[in-house]
């Protein structure tokens, strides 16, 4: 992990300050920018969230489902939690923390976007840093890339038909043509044009690959702190007369990481899978693609939506929440492999070898 993503907190911290100041200062900048619109898609918008998402897309490589069967224990357990468990029980934590206990401290016209914001956040498994996570956990790489890889091939599909049943049962009106439109450009378009120019780059050598890497890993994330300045410009004055809505919407979102990893680990180790494999599948299971979710809420509902800054403050608290779940996971490495069914299999596997 490089510096800037070790302590990709404090930037967001700072664009949360630097966004708040220009957004009270220099309002018309911020105006300006919002009516910059074309069929209800801001551009300045859509660009930068291009340029933090395709970076992260090139390194995914489809061929790698060739390797889905290998790991099937742990590979089923993560699909189950990414899309049968974390939409739906994000969607019950917003309703239950949002819509009810803390319903009296935020604002009552805002309460319905709150929540659509969380349920967004939720239903898109993380596609970049889940590398840094199974690299700090010494998990199975081809496992991490294959599963990776599955998500992507079914968040294509099903991100939309979630989001839309989630937003319907919480009564919240569903712009279907704009959710659909959300998955067009910052899922398909990009998973095309990053495959393409994977094909392209590789074929010139991977050294040739890796340094562009290099190059466009910065620009993704100096792209993501541009958006989060963006975001907080409108949201600034909601936030500094209201500054607890932060640490509210904070709750759900902490409380759905530790129980999505808690629950895909014990059931990794309850299937008997092995330590590499567990470690990364629960932290796919619990992270979050929160470039792709700023980019769905600000569609759907706005700049200055309750929903878009709920998919920021999942960005505020992703690496220091995700990297006290790697620490569980690498310190808990010796209760797991005690489990009876991991030792099961390791038994059946020397005997077999």
């Amino acid at each position: 992990m490089s510096i800037f993503e070790r302590y990709l907190t404090v930037w967001v911290a700072l664009c949360i300050v630097v966004g708040i100041a220009l957004g009270h200062f220099i309002p018309v900048v911020f105006h300006a920018i919002g009516s910059a619109e074309y069929a209800k898609v801001n551009i300045p918008m859509a660009v930068l969230i291009w340029l933090m998402i395709i970076p992260m897309l090139l390194r995914i490589d489809f061929a790698s489902l060739g390797h889905v069967g290998q790991f099937w224990r742990g590979i089923g357990v993560t699909l189950f939690i990414n899309w049968a468990v974390k939409p739906f029980s994000m969607a019950l934590l917003g309703w239950l923390f949002i819509g009810w206990l803390f319903r009296p401290y935020l604002p009552e016209m805002q309460i319905d976007s709150y929540i659509a914001g969380l349920i967004i956040l939720a239903a898109a498994p993380c596609t970049a840093m889940v590398f840094v996570w199974s690299n700090l956990t010494k998990g199975e790489p081809h496992f991490t890339l294959s599963q990776v890889a599955l998500n992507d091939a079914i968040m294509i599909v099903a991100f939309a038909p979630i989001v839309g049943l989630l937003l319907g049962l919480s009564a919240i009106t569903v712009p279907w043509d704009t959710l659909v439109l959300s998955v067009v450009l910052y899922i398909v378009i990009p998973v095309i044009i990053a495959q393409f120019a994977r094909r392209q780059l590789l074929g010139r050598g991977n050294a040739a690959f890796e340094r562009l890497l290099g190059i466009l890993q910065p620009i993704s994330l100096v792209s993501l702190l541009a958006t989060l300045i963006m975001l907080f410009g409108f949201q600034g004055e909601q936030i500094i007369a209201q500054p607890l809505i932060i640490a509210l919407l904070a709750v759900p979102i902490l409380i759905q990481v530790y129980f999505n990893s808690g629950l895909a680990y014990l059931l990794n180790r309850i299937s008997g899978e092995q330590h590499c494999v567990a470690g990364p599948s629960a932290l796919i299971g619990a992270s979050n693609f929160f470039e792709l979710a700023v980019a769905a809420a600000i569609s759907l509902f706005g700049f200055n939506s309750g929903a878009a800054l709920a998919t920021v403050v999942g960005v505020l608290i992703e690496v220091p929440v995700m990297l006290s779940v790697v620490w569980i996971v690498n310190r808990s490495k010796g209760w797991y492999e005690s489990g009876a069914a991991v030792q099961n299999l390791k038994k059946i596997e020397r005997t077999v070898g």
